[in-house]
């Protein structure tokens, strides 16, 4: 009986554990079984107990009861997609006991390692710590094969296999400590919990407020890293287990808390990503953390682990500010006043400039708003206080259900019993947690609403870069002083000493001044944290070098042949080397001299452009490029993108509309047996199991570990391994990448594919390096025996992406404005589920070109394939222009066969006498054409056509296909 202490006595003893403690177990283990599992119907039986008393209990029946090992089978959570692990082999031949041997020697290793490095002392926060964040690693043996990646991804319960029992054990820790941690509070009734849901900001002007790709990059990064500071706290006094949304189990910065703060063993990280490179390619320069978190508490100290959390991040954000003082003074040569009463200028405006910021905005929601009527098994729920407490947030009576407590499927849950003596288990509080969870997140927005703040006056001349603060200064006197008429101030002296802080001209308020130092800090905390005598290397592709990377990649392919004349001319200009894309440089690294040449190549370009007196050796440094290269023109253009998830509040908060049915969450087995046993003879039941399935705590951690995944892994493989391009910065579901042109629709596509985690076109890469993509599940291989088996946002998540094509020398700023703006078209004219490209032209104007994603994607690539042909003219699309400016065009949705025809005829008409192979493809494009064109609405049809002829001609030009001179 488990409600018995006596009876209880021999197990808890056994498990080495107090009453008390188990109960806390028992309870927690009940509420995330409950929050996490929907519920089938069950049978109920009667038995004799040893005293010869008869009561009821509870029993699966046969058609529920699944041997997963015969019918392995995952389901993905946010899509209901099967995953039918059988299908791959049968895993009938896995020996369980020797499972249950490795698993026990795995977690006897990590207490062994924390005895041999603690003298042998009993340390529980770091046996939590060391469970929590290693145990759901592959144990390593020699014949560890039998499960490999799949020990991640093992189910809590075999017949609900979408989330995992690492997922469950989480959850049950994170409740448990709660109970423990309210007890120890003061609490009387056994501990209660709360949902604690805060946020930072402000985050879209922190990060838009930039001028140069690092700028976005900091912005992003610098956000993520005061998400952690401010998640840290909680860390530290109830473990990471207590944060539900993200997922921190392995996030590099969370790793490297627990090596360095929370003093695990060192030698457990060692073979983890972010140890092993010393450049920007480590996960620590990822930003992989959102500005929220969603956390369970003890419901008598959610306040004060709020407000705590608020002054942390603040504290830990002034400190940064006098470093950035620090190093600037240093940079400058200028003394450093330390006098702590009377500090300068500068340490005044940076407290003020820093005061309130970020924004901490929280709502903590207590379970014991849940009053359970039957105290032992925490069942029969009285939602009383709990329903009062959602009404006003949801424009109700207080006597009235709102949100979860008025769904069909709470109010079948309370009707527990049903026909022939079956009935659902009782539900418990965490049952309920979609309902308290919605009403956090209500109360967080409502907070978000008021904003107070201390007004700070700004009287002298203002930030550069935002326009918003006083820049800082030594000397106050120079901020009366027009920028015209300054000299010898902090900013100069940056300018001329670390250009890369501070251009000619800028002068920087306290938060733009930290984001533009965040590189070189973070870059030195990096290097410290690997053991490294200098700090990490932030290395930038330049936007010249960017567009040049496919000719270079041409030239490297061919042998980097036709340098004779270019290496004298190198080595009289002496231009300086550059970074290269990281695919080029692993593609050709065998060819160091061709590399080293092609590291100078963008260099001597740079030198041709400022050298503006000397227009020979302009001409001369031009013409002999082309020719070492074999093109006609040396390529100008790079591209952009912004990559961004679809909809990722309602993800979170679990509408209806991206959730799945609880039938959809069934094992297959169980499926047939309520379709066969049930479901016919009781349709309530049938319409609970399909009904949308609440919000369950395993969503947010399926969320969290796909967006993590993604950022971390996934992202810079698509972008620095798989193309030449380079990223700039990776969070969650935000992404924002360079690329050379040829490259950029093929990137954007990849990225879409994999953020869902299908990509029929493209399924793996090659036997050393590729990236596997299918049901919701990315499989990436890293060398011949790394593999990484990773869970996606799957096939019902979208997303959407704004790319801009422009001129190297274009202003960053501007082609920034423009990139949002392509992102927001993406969203909004195509409705999301869409890419926008702009191409902005060097001779003016600009060419837009907004679809969904798909077929418009591929008919890009047919077109410009098609126009970059040997013997095709572009001059196709130029008539073709011609003819559609003609006012009495007839109505392409009335005669379609016209327009139709005039296409054929102009495509045909354009290929040369020899051109009969590149001639025969047109017919199917035409056709794709047609189809994409009845999509349109009539009025804006031909401007459409119009801009995917253009668009399609850029991209088709010689030094974009590489043609040879």
């Amino acid at each position: 009986d488990p409600d018995n202490d006596e009876a209880l006595l021999p197990i808890v003893l056994k498990k080495g554990m107090s009453i008390e403690i188990y109960r806390y177990i028992q309870r927690a283990d009940w509420w995330a079984a409950a929050a996490d599992r929907p519920q089938w119907p069950i049978k109920e039986i009667p038995v004799t107990t040893k005293k010869g008393e008869t009561r009821t209990v509870p029993v699966n029946p046969s058609w529920a009861q699944v041997r997963w090992a015969e019918q392995p089978v995952l389901i993905h959570p946010l899509t209901g997609d099967t995953f039918n692990l059988a299908e791959r082999g049968s895993l009938n031949d896995t020996d369980y006991q020797q499972l249950k041997e490795r698993s026990f020697d795995h977690f006897s290793q990590l207490l062994a390692d924390i005895a041999r490095q603690d003298n042998h002392k009993e340390d529980p926060r770091k046996t939590l710590l060391a469970y929590w964040r290693f145990g759901a690693d592959v144990p390593e043996t020699k014949d560890n094969d039998a499960l490999g990646e799949l020990w991640r991804l093992l189910p809590a319960d075999t017949r609900i296999p979408d989330h995992t029992i690492w997922d469950h054990l989480d959850l049950t820790s994170a409740f448990a400590g709660a109970f423990a941690a309210d007890v120890a509070a003061g609490a009387t009734d056994g501990g209660n919990a709360a949902l604690l849901a805060l946020a930072i900001g402000p985050v879209q002007p922190f990060i838009a407020a930039a001028r140069t790709t690092s700028d976005l990059w900091a912005g992003s990064h610098l956000l993520a890293r005061l998400s952690w500071e401010a998640m840290r706290v909680v860390c530290e006094q109830l473990g990471p287990d207590a944060i539900i949304f993200p997922r921190l189990r392995g996030v590099p910065q969370v790793d490297l808390w627990l090596r360095d703060k929370m003093k695990l063993p060192p030698q457990w990280f060692e073979s983890c990503d972010w140890q092993r490179s010393s450049s920007d390619a480590n996960p620590l320069f990822a930003a992989a953390l959102p500005n929220r978190f969603v956390a369970v508490v003890p419901a008598r100290r959610a306040a004060e682990i709020a407000r705590e959390v608020e002054r942390e991040v603040r504290d830990w954000l002034q400190q940064l500010g006098e470093d950035v003082i620090e190093a600037l003074l240093d940079a400058a040569d200028l003394p450093r006043d330390n006098d702590d009463e009377q500090r300068g200028t500068i340490w005044q405006q940076m407290r003020d400039q820093l005061t309130d910021f970020p924004e901490v905005h929280w709502a903590a929601v207590p379970f014991s708003l849940i009053r359970p009527r039957n105290s032992d098994r925490q069942t029969d729920l009285d939602t009383t206080e709990l329903s009062a407490a959602m009404a006003p947030f949801f424009g109700v009576e207080p006597d009235q259900p709102a949100g979860f407590l008025n769904t069909p499927a709470w109010q079948q849950l309370q009707q527990a019993n049903w026909p022939e003596g079956g009935r659902f288990f009782a539900p418990n509080p965490g049952a309920l947690y979609p309902a308290v969870y919605d009403l956090a997140e209500r109360v967080l927005a409502a907070a978000k609403t008021v904003r107070p703040f201390q007004q700070q006056p700004q009287q002298g001349w203002r930030c550069t870069l935002t326009g918003e603060a006083e820049w800082l200064t030594t000397d106050r006197a120079q901020l009366t002083t027009p920028a015209g008429n300054r000299s010898d101030t902090l900013w100069q002296r940056i300018a001329q000493r670390r250009p890369g802080w501070a251009r000619e001209g800028e002068y920087l308020a306290a938060l733009p001044a930290i984001k533009r130092l965040w590189p070189s800090l973070f870059a030195a905390e990096v290097g410290e944290a690997l053991g490294n005598q200098q700090s990490a290397s932030r290395f930038v592709v330049s936007t010249h070098t960017m567009a040049l990377a496919h000719q270079l990649d041409q030239w490297l392919e061919k042998g980097a042949d036709n340098s004779a004349g270019l290496i004298p001319l190198i080595e009289q200009r002496k231009p300086e080397r550059v970074a290269l894309p990281r695919l080029l440089q692993r593609r050709h690294h065998a060819n160091s001299e061709g590399l080293r040449l092609a590291q100078q190549i963008p260099g001597l370009l740079d030198q041709r452009d400022a050298d503006t007196d000397a227009e020979a050796n302009s001409a001369t440094i031009e013409r002999q490029l082309r020719d070492t290269l074999g093109c006609n023109r040396l390529e100008s253009y790079y591209g952009l993108l912004m990559f961004d998830g679809d909809r990722m509040g309602a993800w979170l908060a679990g509408g209806e509309a991206y959730a799945i049915s609880y039938l959809e969450s069934f094992h297959p087995k169980l499926r047939h047996g309520l379709e066969k046993e049930v479901l016919d003879k009781h349709p309530k039941i049938r319409h609970y199991v399909e009904q949308k399935r609440a919000l369950a705590p395993n969503r947010h951690l399926a969320i969290s570990g796909a967006l993590n995944d993604f950022s971390l892994k996934v992202v810079r493989h698509v972008v620095e391994e798989e193309h030449l391009g380079r990223l700039i910065y990776a969070g969650g579901d935000d992404v924002l990448a360079m690329t050379p042109v040829v490259d950029l629709i093929a990137t954007m596509q990849r990225l879409r594919h994999a953020y869902a985690g299908h990509d029929p076109a493209h399924p793996g890469g090659s036997e050393q390096q590729g990236l596997t993509l299918h049901n919701g599940f990315a499989l990436l291989r890293q060398g011949k025996q790394r593999l990484t088996l990773m869970r996606m946002m799957g096939r019902r998540a979208t997303a959407s992406c704004g790319a801009v094509i422009a001129h190297h020398q274009a202003p960053l700023n501007a082609v920034l404005r423009e990139l949002r703006s392509a992102e927001q078209r993406a969203k909004q004219e195509g409705g999301r589920d869409a890419f926008s490209l702009t191409i902005i032209k060097r001779s003016g104007g600009a060419l837009r070109f907004t679809e969904a994603w798909g077929s418009p994607v591929t008919l890009l690539d047919n077109l410009r394939s098609f126009l970059a042909s040997d013997g095709v003219s572009r001059r196709a699309v130029y008539h073709t222009l011609q003819w559609l400016d003609n006012t009495l065009l007839p109505d392409p949705k009335q005669q379609p066969e016209l327009i139709s025809h005039l296409l054929r005829y102009q495509f045909e008409r354009q290929c040369g006498k020899q051109a009969a192979e590149a001639a025969a493809p047109i017919p199917e494009l035409v056709d794709q054409i047609m189809t994409l064109l009845k999509t349109w609405p009539a009025e804006a049809s031909i401007d459409k056509l119009r801009n995917l002829l253009s668009v399609a001609e850029f991209l088709a030009r010689e030094t974009r296909t590489g043609g040879d001179a």
